[in-house]
């Protein structure tokens, strides 16, 4: 028996491929039949609750947040944002990760109780993720009671289930990556003062020998599960560079792990559930912050089983081979995907406070807006290379995509010497007629067909590569329609027309409503990524809160034979530039040095 769930998805894909089909008239009758359907199946398809849950990793609090950070931040929010234009109930974590020996020596270094530094240091995250318009819907800190319930919960299913034990551990440990390493990942290096020392070969810190007695988690029984999993699920890790990576991993020894650390050692954390004299390892801890945002050990299906999580790939071994093994272990069912992204460099070196090349993300997305850095982040970032940060590259790429060629256009096509009425103007499809019944008399040429296809196929292209996190490319597809959409109005040149002349203010008010039209799905596409921005594009063109929905993205009905909800409405209020335009950060300091000079004149 067919579920009537997949009935209606199936029903509505087909209807979406109906859009997305050249137009006919003789579709039209067709098209009512099915818009009349939709109605009626409305209420039902209201009742299909589709969840959906993105996390970002908890933040580490031994130091102030960096770009990585941000970059962290600002792609699952994109995400979240993405879905719920789509009509998702979306649930999106964040947070800080409190517990731990590095956190324990960062504190004694800055003469505070833990505690205290961990929140000084949460609330800088918070307040980034505030000034950035992260649109979390939960923000958990490990120090927090609930969280200490879902992590001792944990345990002891794990526990009970015998897949945690006492033993002896003797191997390389890590503080600084909080990480137990076998040989093969330890190499040789010299400190600073010329001596020979251990370190880690994934992240270049120094490691030291440990032996001590503490439990084990039985991982090397889930060498088999995890294999079954990833192959399986080929899209589990994406992209499919990191997915190979844990792949190459598993052909490995996959030893026990070490999940608890001696009281004497590490004091603050969670103590482990009847032994007093043992921590539990960081990782652990953290990691089951994702359960505890779900409402684990409750009932946490609901959004369990709609679990994606964003991870830095410096993380990737903990997320795609501890987390599932324990998940394993607890019965409890694997994320969905683990999205994977690589590192911001700078002149590409690694960004330290030696080197003194740290980027402060705070500030500047004060220096270059909020959405500025938002936009630069994603449209730059590559999740599957590293990536390198330059000022001057983020005010090249902001003037020229969202300040001349976006704004630019917007500002051309809403200005009152093309537009006095300032409204949204009538479309005549006697001067740009549907390619099927082309008439002499029509005045739109080649090229712009191209564009109305491009346009039209756009959100099936943003779709895609924001699903696969590829949201360089979605605005790569973005950019290269603002500029056709550039180019229709610069070759038809509506400022030349006479207003006077009847067939040429109909071609000047077809030209307006087309151009308006593609605006408007840039407006409705971009507000993942660029929030402020597009509302206050979408709001120029009188489009409704109620009209910005993925569903609302029916470009240009008119051509299509439909009405136009937006014909004819007033435009919304002028509020100024979509973007200001930056200067340079040269230019900047150069100002800044003749104030200088000038304030020692005085």
């Amino acid at each position: 028996m067919r579920s009537p769930h997949r009935c209606i998805i199936r029903y509505c894909k087909a209807v979406q491929r109906l859009q997305q089909s050249v137009w006919s008239p003789s579709l039209s009758s067709h098209w009512n039949q099915h818009r009349l359907v939709l109605r009626c199946m409305g209420t039902h398809i209201s009742k299909v609750e589709r969840n959906f849950y993105i996390t970002t990793p908890i933040f580490y609090v031994n130091a102030s947040p960096h770009l990585g950070h941000l970059y962290s931040a600002v792609t699952a929010d994109c995400l979240h944002r993405y879905k719920r234009l789509q009509g998702f109930n979306s649930k999106f974590a964040t947070g800080t990760d409190e517990h731990g020996l590095k956190i324990q020596q960062a504190a004694d270094a800055a003469g505070k109780d833990p505690l205290s530094f961990c929140t000084n240091v949460s609330e800088r995250f918070k307040h980034l993720f505030g000034s950035c318009k992260i649109s979390y819907t939960d923000y958990i800190r490990t120090t927090e009671q609930r969280h200490r319930h879902a992590v001792e919960h944990f345990w002891s299913v794990l526990q009970n289930k015998g897949l945690i034990y006492k033993g002896a551990y003797e191997g390389w440990y890590s503080t600084q990556d909080e990480s137990f390493l076998t040989p093969s990942q330890v190499g040789n290096a010299m400190d600073s003062l010329g001596k020979e020392v251990k370190i880690s070969l994934d992240s270049g810190h120094k490691v030291e020998w440990m032996k001590e007695e503490n439990y084990m988690f039985r991982l090397s029984e889930f060498k088999s599960q995890l294999l079954d999993w990833l192959r399986g699920n080929p899209r589990a890790v994406q992209p499919e560079r990191f997915y190979q990576a844990v792949l190459q991993w598993l052909q490995e020894d996959l030893p026990d792990l070490s999940v608890s650390r001696q009281r004497s050692r590490l004091q603050w954390g969670i103590p482990v559930p009847g032994d007093p004299e043992q921590t539990i390892y960081v990782w652990l801890d953290a990691l089951v912050n994702y359960l505890t945002v779900a409402g684990y050990p409750d009932k946490c299906d609901q959004w369990w089983n709609a679990a994606h999580h964003v991870v830095g790939k410096d993380i990737l071994k903990f997320h795609a081979i501890y987390w599932p093994a324990f998940l394993l272990g607890a019965g409890l069912s694997l994320p969905q995907t683990i999205h994977v992204h690589s590192h911001w460099t700078v002149e590409g070196k690694k960004m330290s406070k030696s080197l003194g090349n740290v980027v402060d993300p705070l500030e500047r997305s004060q220096r270059f807006t909020t959405d500025g850095m938002r936009y630069f982040l994603l449209r730059q970032g590559v999740p599957d290379s590293d990536c390198d940060y330059n000022d001057d590259k983020v005010v090249k790429m902001l003037n020229a995509e969202l300040a001349d060629t976006l704004g630019g256009l917007l500002n051309r096509c809403t200005a009152p010497s093309l537009n006095p009425a300032q409204v949204y103007p009538s479309f005549c499809s006697g001067s740009f007629p549907s390619e099927q019944t082309a008439a002499p008399k029509g005045r739109a040429v080649v090229e712009d067909y191209r564009m109305l296809d491009a346009v039209k196929g756009l959100p099936s292209v943003v779709e895609q590569h924001y699903e696969s996190m590829h949201v360089y490319k979605a605005l790569e597809a973005i950019g290269a329609c603002v500029r056709q959409t550039n180019g229709f109005v610069q070759r038809h040149t509506p400022w030349k027309l006479d207003g006077e002349d009847g067939n040429d203010r109909r071609w000047l008010d077809t030209i307006l409503h087309v151009s308006l039209e593609c605006l408007r799905m840039y407006g409705t596409l971009l507000q993942p990524i660029v929030p402020e921005t597009s509302d206050k594009l979408l709001s120029r063109l009188g489009v409704l809160p109620t009209e910005r929905s993925w569903a609302a993205l029916n470009f240009l009905p008119k051509y299509q034979g439909m009405d136009c909800p937006f014909e004819g409405r007033p435009l919304g209020p002028d509020s100024g530039v979509l973007f200001s335009r930056l200067e340079s950060p040269k230019v900047d300091k150069r100002k800044f040095n003749k104030t200088k000079k000038a304030a020692k004149l005085m």
